[in-house]
């Protein structure tokens, strides 16, 4: 095994050396777009009929991206682009000839990309083809905003205060931002960002872009950016400061236990303190977050913890510094450890640039006490370090310690625990060579000499080959109590690959095999896991597409495990067990008012045997409403005496959006391995900038009787001031 490692991570470091000497084509160079001021007032109506609208700088002749990345676009656009002493404003002019209604999911903000004819501007407002901010907007006027880190991902749950408008017309739809320099965070005394703009044509099936993104990279990508050339500057924006207060009521009432309705009611406030264009100070005393979305239930089959992200405001901008410490499921920090059991009293956390090359995230958060959790503080702090062209290294340190136990607690942990190491990321000007290595360790009482975790991936992407290699080393002692680690004392590798034919005058967009193994080992070496799958995926120029897959799967227990999590009769610890199945996915067109994706799995399951029916109806009536049903049904079959089962997941999901302001969710969830029915209505009225009224009801009782467990309401009113 240790050969192995040191075979991966010698193939590993002659990548890093090969990506930062793979060049590609330079689109800042060649796309740059000039930016002056204006004095016009600029009224955000979508009308356009400002006078800098006929002279500023104008961006055109958009490249395709999809379904083919060579040629202009046939749907054209037009990005147009000014400022005064505090707003950037773009005027976007969407060229549509086709017949027949654009195609829009609902007017709720942060809407899904595929399934709404939209305009999307990326910007790399620090210049270093890493981090920057999007906005964007469906042909409905549903507005678009997120963050972004690591190349070009985007995080919508962040949002900020801008103004945007759009005007429908039978050939063209146009729209209009303002957005604050203030809402955003740059580097003082840059005259030059980078920037791209991003069309999905969705009735006519085209993505493009003003700087041309090859076709297997998202447009997001900050790889492939032209610039915004600045006639100087952006401005200073000093120290600022806004504060976001909030009141709530709630009353709950736990049925089951026979109490009667228990009343409550809070205050508290969340301040953003702007110490400068690139570093941000963010504080929150007593924080609610009884607003944030219910979590999307799944059957779990697993034998591990399940991954759900995290939602609320506080934690979300910059998370990278935090989140992408690690891998998906070698985390050393999940912020959802911090307050789900326990009340947040107070956090405070200082994030953004120190100068080009230096980033730095501080967080810190105290918490109240249970009777099961004792009071607890939690401490982050991350340095990062530009390197090469797209490459980052950082160094990083977790800490949790009890401050407080209450008399009588039944908490037996660890009075501290502790996580260190360093993460490096890479990446070519190209983006085709990205990578990843890490080396954490662990400090608690009583740690062993294997409290650590040490992991890499490459992968090599064209747009005909995708290629991966992830390992991972985590020790039996590795124990990180605020992150997610889903296991630990394993040797891991995985490599896969998939490959793409693109036929020409074909209904066929592409098509092509894909596989890949992943195997697990002990400390001792030997094979506890093994997945082997090999599938072909067809994707058609209508947007339909289909998947077929075949799996081998070997598990040896090191654990006792009950297939079914239901409490039944388990597997024996050091039993093993292999077994074969087939897979299929098939997704409609999502231009269609009625759309639906499929799923079946039929083949073995440990010593039995399972068959799985799973889906997505979504029906909507544009702009206004979107019905949708999730549904998942999973026959499991297994010999005496081990318990069979039949487990059902039914959720309906209606989401009414009046205007772009008001919205009404309303959210069922049926799921009989946990014996429960959920329902979850949520009212959002943003009666002004990040400014926002909630009323939420939840419920959650018996299938069989529809007895209620337990319930609750809560009113929240919160106001941005500034």
């Amino acid at each position: 095994m240790k050969r192995l490692v040191g075979i991966f991570f010698s193939v590993f470091f002659f990548l890093s050396f090969l990506v930062t000497r793979i060049s590609a084509q330079d689109n800042r160079q060649n796309y740059r777009l000039f930016i002056f001021p204006t004095d016009d007032l600029i009224e955000v109506d979508g009308k356009l009929d400002e006078p800098v609208w006929k002279t500023a700088g104008h961006a055109e002749n958009f490249h395709r991206v999809l379904p083919i990345d060579t040629g202009f676009a046939t749907h054209k656009t037009e990005v147009i682009v000014t400022y005064n002493d505090d707003h950037f404003y773009m005027a976007i002019i969407c060229w549509d000839t086709l017949p027949g209604k654009r195609p829009v999911e609902s007017l709720r903000r942060d809407f899904a990309f595929g399934r709404n004819e939209n305009f999307l501007a990326f910007i790399d407002t620090y210049n270093d083809k890493t981090n920057g901010f999007s906005f964007g907007i469906s042909s409905s006027g549903a507005q678009w905003d997120g963050i972004q880190s690591n190349g070009g991902a985007v995080s919508l749950d962040w949002d900020c205060k801008w103004k945007s408008a759009v005007q429908n017309y039978p050939d063209r739809w146009v729209a209009e931002f303002e957005i604050p320099f203030r809402s955003i965070r740059y580097r003082e005394g840059v005259g030059e960002w980078g920037i791209n703009f991003s069309r999905l044509a969705l009735k006519g099936n085209e993505k493009s872009s003003w700087a041309p993104v090859p076709r297997q990279f998202p447009t997001a990508n900050l790889a492939f950016t032209g610039t915004l050339v600045w006639d100087n500057p952006p401005p200073k924006l000093g120290t600022r400061f806004s504060v976001i207060p909030y009141v709530s009521g709630r009353g709950s009432q736990n049925v089951e236990a026979g109490e009667k309705i228990n009343p409550g009611g809070d205050v508290g406030l969340d301040a953003k303190v702007t110490l400068s264009t690139s570093m941000n100070l963010d504080l929150t005393l007593n924080p609610d977050f009884s607003q944030v979305e219910v979590d999307q239930q799944v059957t779990n089959l697993d034998r591990f913890e399940l991954f759900f992200p995290e939602r609320r405001q506080f934690f979300l901008e910059n998370s990278d510094l935090f989140a992408s410490l690690g891998t998906e499921n070698i985390r050393p920090f999940f912020s959802r450890r911090i307050g789900l059991q326990s009340p947040v009293y107070a956090g405070a956390r200082l994030s953004g640039k120190l100068g080009e090359n230096w980033r730095l995230g501080l967080m810190n958060m105290q918490t109240g006490s249970t009777s099961e959790v004792p009071a607890t503080n939690f401490g982050v702090i991350a340095l990062q370090r530009k390197i090469f062209t797209r490459s980052n290294v950082g160094v990083f340190m977790v800490n949790k310690e009890i401050t407080a136990s209450p008399k009588d607690s039944i908490y037996r942990g660890y009075a501290y625990n502790r996580v260190a190491g360093f993460d490096l990321n890479l990446a070519n000007a190209s983006n085709r060579w990205t990578g990843k290595i890490f080396y954490h360790q662990a400090f608690y009482p009583d740690a062993g000499k294997d409290a650590f975790a040490l992991a890499g991936n490459v992968t090599y992407n064209t747009p005909t080959l995708l290629a991966s290699w992830n390992q991972a080393w985590v020790g039996a002692d590795y124990l990180a109590e605020t992150g997610f680690v889903r296991r630990k004392g394993f040797f891991r590798t995985n490599p896969e690959v998939k490959y793409k034919f693109f036929p020409a005058n074909s209904s066929l967009a592409n098509h092509g095999p894909g596989g890949g193994i992943e195997m697990y080992f002990d400390p001792q070496g030997k094979l506890t896991d093994r997945i082997t799958g090999l599938n072909y995926s067809f994707n058609w120029l209508n947007l339909r597409s289909i998947t077929a897959e075949i799996r081998e799967n070997y598990v040896r227990l090191l654990t006792p495990f009950d297939p079914t999590n239901t409490g039944g009769d388990t597997l024996a610890r050091g039993t093993d067990y292999q077994w074969n199945e087939a897979l299929f996915t098939y997704i409609s067109d999502s231009r269609k008012l009625l759309n639906y994706e499929l799923t079946a799995r039929y083949g073995g399951f440990f010593n039995g045997e399972r068959i799985s029916l799973g889906g997505r109806l979504t029906y909507r009536v544009q702009p206004y409403a979107n019905l949708a049903l999730t549904a998942s049904w999973n026959k499991i079959v297994l010999p005496e005496p081990y318990t069979s089962a039949t487990l059902i997941l039914i959720g309906p999901r209606l989401d009414l959006t009046f205007t772009n302001k008001l919205f009404l969710t309303t959210f069922v969830q049926y799921n009989n391995q946990i014996d429960n029915i959920n329902v979850n209505i949520r009212l959002q009225w943003r009666y002004a900038p990040v400014s926002d009224l909630f009323i939420v009801f939840t419920d959650n009782a018996y299938p069989e009787n529809f007895r209620t467990k337990n319930r609750a309401l809560v009113l929240k009113l919160s106001y941005w001031l500034n």
